[in-house]
């Protein structure tokens, strides 16, 4: 007895005496590999995008010499560990290995092959038929925004399709990769696996042309998607006939619609808890209701309706206590979890946030029947060595760092945040096995639960935090709080679903009855999300962020939770120098956008429409119009999105040019996605014949987020800016003589001595009175009117403002018919269809200064 407890101390002596590293590899082996694979996977990607380094043979070479001495340097390591004492640098000649294997696989994996179709597609696109097979099922984002019934097409359906043939001159050849495939309608007749023939435009994925909108071109080129594929309808695609499905696709494909028919086959048509069910037991998120999808994401909880490790775990308790109440041994019932798990991913969509907990699971079921100890860090360690080894582009999308350091974050500090939540209520909530009265003891346990999950959520919170921070430019701090109070209610609702689809099965009737109160469960969790996304301080918009910030940020995570220095002074002084610094950089950005001293006027692309912000000194902002003529949800899609990427969370003001679509049908998307004062329009925009209807059906979309539409003032004072109507006199607007256009409005921007005249949609006949009535108008910035068309353009009036600066919302199709005739060589021209959004900045002396967003463009 006395030699095991010596033995006992010894050991718990040389654990004490480890590094950090060295007790780390001994509890999970594979932390270092992970953390080796994601370096070499940065560093490769540094190298082929800020350095240029992308020649493959070269780069292939560089890292395979270098693999291949790591590798000898670990043996060489291992091979002395064995025989001697412990090496602390065997776990860094690992991380190395790993880094060599990162760089390779990420270079070999962006390597396009000899027949690849983006060798075929350049910069303009390319009229082409092509042969290939359906990767995923047609897609139709349903029309949820407001003017959609304005829209002049069907909603569009997309799929991805892996090619096999495109016909060239010289006939059919072979090809390979994958592309996106769009088509301008509904195919609903397509399904995942098909084979088909289409004729179609081939092109390359263009940049983003706004702030903050969302870069599709990086996206898929993260999943080795390059070209895309434009079809003008359903009749241009062909279904080839005697192509066989294979099994495991026509198996996916039915189990997923079988699991979608017990789901929902009893649940009411288009009612907002179809298609909250629809995410969370199975991973569509297409027919949740605009509403309730933006509560989910105001109040933080949008991680609960996105299918993650959570709703398996539950789905794998759930099943570990049936076999356990059943009499089932653990090594049954973990190979019973095991398969569950292979099932469910059949269903579902193969996520990064599901495959890493399907491997996690797995990785427990083996330790169970090898009877071995699992490490949940080892765990997730080995989930992220197997999606980066299969995409390892997916290090750099938001969804897996989120996913990843949310779990971290849980591993790592949920105890340390559980114990001091512990000490802080004195050990009142902590579980005590001692006697005592039964509500007492379900109290405590029932709290020391609660506090756990609050713990965990905390954790998980601070784990993400700087991730959301940098992609989506906002924080939540109240998410931790919320993922308690509706935590049960979802595990509830998530037991009796899947319960739901197993018993459609068996009991039809008892299936039925689940369904009531599933459905039941989701009405109430929408009214509890749509309740608590009311207060003001559920969503914090910060504003777009460097990446340094959240590196630092991260940094004081590890400092705080590993870092053992020998002095603790010395850690406290650390920890608070980056704590200040992190504060105070948010502080002093928050206070420098509220305390501006210049004006920003950004002409937003959106295609042929317009969309202008302006911001004056301090805070606040002015949107004159927002809608497009082919673009749809240009509100959601393009304007909210910069509003958050530049931190403005309040409108003082929404100013209505006139009734025409392309100028506002994204207003109610903006309307309800921000505070705003006032919605202004001329008396043109109240006429009695509105015959497009679009005017009422505005005003109808914005009464339902309690705004109503005013008439303009002469004049507007924000801060030290000037809006003053030029366009049209009352009589005029209400006349019935003039179009449209010619009653739209033109208003005048004056601050620092600077003019910015916004001409709209006037046509030759207001441009010829806006001369007569004010013979001395000049203005240093002109947005042209009419989006630069020749047709309604009066040459002498641009001439006679003598602009330094203009700038044309237009289209691609109208980027060339920007007047140029009334310029002189002094005249800066710009068009969102050649440079994106562009900026204008006022000082308050007048200097003026012009940033287009598009690289390398400039003004004519």
């Amino acid at each position: 007895m006395d030699e095991i407890k010596r033995k006992l101390i010894r050991i718990e002596t040389q654990l004490h005496r480890q590094s950090l590293p060295e007790r780390v590899t001994g509890a999970a082996p594979l932390f270092f590999p992970a953390v080796g694979l994601m370096v070499g996977i940065v560093t490769q990607h540094v190298l082929a995008t800020q350095m240029g380094i992308t020649h493959l043979s070269a780069v292939l070479v560089a890292w395979s010499i270098l693999l291949a001495l790591s590798m000898i340097s670990a043996c060489l390591r291992l091979r002395r560990s064995f025989v001697g004492p412990s090496d602390r640098v065997t776990p860094w000649v690992v991380l190395l290995c790993f880094v060599c294997l990162g760089g390779i696989r990420l270079t070999s994996f962006q390597a396009p092959s000899s027949a690849d179709v983006q060798r075929l597609v350049g910069d303009e696109r390319t009229l082409a038929t092509i042969r290939g097979r359906l990767v995923t099922a047609p897609r139709s984002q349903p029309q949820q925004w407001c003017f959609a019934q304005f829209a002049f097409t069907d909603p569009p359906s997309s799929f991805y399709l892996t090619l096999d043939q495109i016909e060239t001159d010289r006939g059919w050849r072979p090809v390979r990769g994958m592309i996106r495939v769009q088509v301008d309608e509904p195919t609903p007749a397509l399904r995942i696996g098909d084979a088909i023939e289409a004729y179609c435009w081939l092109y390359r994925f263009g940049p983003p042309t706004n702030p903050g909108q969302f870069d599709l071109a990086t996206h898929l080129r993260r999943r080795n998607v390059h070209v895309g594929a434009s079809v003008p309808g359903k009749n241009a695609i062909e279904v080839r006939r005697g192509t066989r499905v294979g099994l495991l696709t026509r198996t996916q494909r039915r189990l997923s619609q079988a699991a979608a028919r017990a789901l929902l086959s009893d649940q009411p048509h288009e009612a907002p808890s179809q298609g909250l069910l629809e995410a969370l037991l199975l991973g569509d998120r297409r027919r949740i209701d605009r509403s309730t999808y933006e509560a989910f994401q105001r109040t933080g909880l949008l991680h609960l309706i996105s299918l993650s490790g959570m709703h398996l775990g539950i789905l794998m308790g759930i099943l570990w206590w049936i076999g356990k109440a059943i009499g089932l041994m653990k090594p049954r019932r973990a190979i019973l979890c095991m398969l569950a798990t292979v099932l469910f991913l059949m269903i579902v969509p193969a996520r990064a946030p599901t495959v890493r907990a399907a491997v996690i699971v797995w990785a427990f079921g083996c330790s169970i029947l090898l009877r071995r100890r699992s490490n949940p860090l080892n765990a997730l360690s080995l989930a992220a060595i197997v999606l980066l080894l299969y995409r390892p582009t997916q290090l750099f999308e938001a969804g897996w760092q989120l996913s990843f350091a949310a779990v971290t974050g849980i591993l790592a500090l949920t105890a340390p945040i559980e114990e001091i939540l512990h000490t802080m209520t004195r050990g009142k909530l902590r579980p005590s096995d001692r006697r005592g009265r039964l509500v007492r003891r379900l109290t405590r346990r029932i709290g020391a639960s609660y506090l756990r999950l609050f713990s965990a959520g905390l954790a998980a919170w601070i784990g993400g935090a700087g991730i959301l921070l940098y992609h989506f430019h906002a924080v939540t701090p109240l998410a931790s709080v919320w993922t308690v109070l509706v935590f049960p209610l979802v595990v509830l609702i998530l037991a009796m679903g899947f319960l739901k689809i197993a018993l459609f099965f068996l009991l039809p009737t008892l299936s039925h009855l689940l369904g009531v109160l599933v459905t039941a469960g989701a009405d109430v969790f929408i009214w509890i999300v749509q309740w608590l996304a009311r207060p003001g301080i559920n969503h914090i918009l910060i504003g777009h962020v460097p990446g340094w910030i959240v590196i630092l940020y991260y940094t004081l995570v590890l400092i705080v939770v590993f870092t053992n220095l020998r002095s603790p002074l010395l850690k406290r002084v650390l920890c608070i120098s980056l704590a200040l610094v992190l504060v105070g950089y948010v502080g002093i950005s928050k206070w420098r956008a509220n305390h501006r001293s210049d004006l920003i006027l950004t002409c937003l692309d959106v295609g042929h429409g317009q969309a202008i912000v302006l911001q004056p000194p301090g805070s606040g902002a002015v949107l004159f119009d927002a809608g497009s003529m082919f673009r749809g949800d240009v509100g959601s899609r393009i304007v909210l999105p910069y509003l958050d990427y530049a931190g403005v969370r309040r409108l003082d003001a929404i100013v209505v040019s006139h009734n025409d679509i392309d100028h506002i049908n994204g207003l109610p998307e903006v309307a309800a996605g921000r505070d705003v004062e006032h919605v202004y329009a001329n008396a043109a925009f109240f006429d009695s014949r509105d015959t497009t209807g679009t005017a009422r059906r505005l005003a109808h979309c914005l009464s339902t987020s309690g705004h109503t539409i005013e008439p303009i003032p002469r004049s507007l004072t924000v801060g030290a800016v000037t809006i003053e109507t030029l366009w049209p006199p009352v009589e005029l607007a209400e006349s019935n003589d003039l179009g449209d256009n010619d009653r739209s409005l033109v208003t005048r921007v004056q601050f620092g001595g600077v003019s910015i005249l916004l001409c709209s949609d006037i046509e030759v006949f207001a441009q010829q009175q806006i001369m007569e009535q004010y013979p001395n108008l000049t203005a240093q910035i002109v947005v042209v009117p009419h989006h630069g068309s020749k047709t309604t353009q009066y040459d002498p009036f641009l001439a006679s403002l003598a602009p330094e600066i203009t700038i044309t919302s237009c289209s691609r199709k109208r980027s060339n018919s920007t007047p140029h005739a009334h310029s002189d060589s002094h005249t800066q021209q710009f068009s969102t269809a050649a440079n994106g959004a562009v900026t204008v900045c006022v000082e308050r002396d007048g200097m003026v200064l012009v940033s287009p967003y598009v690289e390398n463009a400039a003004g004519d």
